[in-house]
C-alpha cells in the first residue's frame, strides 16, 4: 500500500511537492468546505456535506503530496462516501421520501452498469446530476438549477481529467488540476442547495 504511484502529467518523480498544482488546487475543495459550514449554520445535513467536503480535501491533497496507493485509496473512499451520503440525502431533503436509504445502492447500481458499458467510475456522477436537476425541475423546485450547472460543469471537469495523460506532450502540467478546482464547484453547489435554513 506503500508502493509510489505516478499517474498524472504533473509528477515525473517521488517527492512531497512532485505535484504543486494538483496539490495545491486542492485548496477549493476547503473552500467549498468552509462556504457550506458557514451557509447551513443549524442544518445538520448541510453541515455533514460540509464536513465530508473537508475529508475529501484532505485525502485528495495526502494523495498528490504523497503519491502512495493508500492515499489514492483514501481519495477514492472519500469520495465515494460523498456521493453515497447525498445519494441518500436528496430524496430526503427534496422529497421527503423516507427510503432515503435505497438511494446508495441504486446509485451503485448505476455505477455498476455504467462502468460495465465502458463508461467509467464516473459517468453515473454524470448522469445523477442530471436526472436530479430533471426531476426538480419537473416537481418546478428551483433548486433544479444547481444540479444543471453542477451536471454541466462536472462533465466538463471529467472530460479534462480524462484528458490529462493525453496532452502530457502540450501541456506539462497537465489537466488534473482544473478537476479538483471545478469538482469544488460542484460539491458546493449541490451541497448548497441541500441546506434548508
Amino acid at each position: 500500500m506503500t508502493d509510489y504511484v505516478d499517474g498524472y502529467c504533473e509528477r515525473v518523480a517521488p517527492g512531497l511537492w512532485g505535484e504543486p498544482l494538483n496539490s495545491l488546487s486542492n485548496l477549493a475543495f476547503l473552500v467549498a468546505a468552509v462556504l457550506v459550514w458557514r451557509l447551513a449554520a443549524g442544518d445538520r445535513a448541510g453541515r455533514l456535506l460540509a464536513g465530508l467536503i473537508g475529508l475529501v480535501f484532505v485525502a485528495s491533497t495526502a494523495f498528490h503530496l504523497l503519491a502512495t496507493r493508500w492515499a489514492a485509496v483514501a481519495d477514492s473512499v472519500a469520495i465515494l462516501v460523498f456521493v453515497l451520503v447525498y445519494a441518500g440525502l436528496f430524496p430526503r431533503v427534496f422529497f421527503g421520501w423516507r427510503l432515503w436509504w435505497l438511494g446508495p445502492p441504486a446509485f451503485l447500481a448505476l455505477t455498476l452498469v455504467t462502468a460495465l458499458l465502458g463508461g467509467g467510475l464516473y459517468l453515473s456522477a454524470v448522469i445523477g446530476l442530471f436526472a436530479f436537476a430533471a426531476l426538480l425541475a419537473f416537481r418546478r423546485d428551483a433548486s433544479w438549477t444547481h444540479f444543471a450547472v453542477a451536471g454541466a460543469v462536472f462533465a466538463l471537469s471529467l472530460s479534462l481529467r480524462t484528458l490529462d495523460r493525453d496532452v502530457c506532450d502540450y501541456v506539462p502540467v497537465g489537466t488534473h488540476f482544473l478537476w479538483h478546482l471545478l469538482n469544488g464547484l460542484v460539491l458546493y453547489l449541490v451541497s448548497r442547495a441541500a441546506v434548508r435554513p
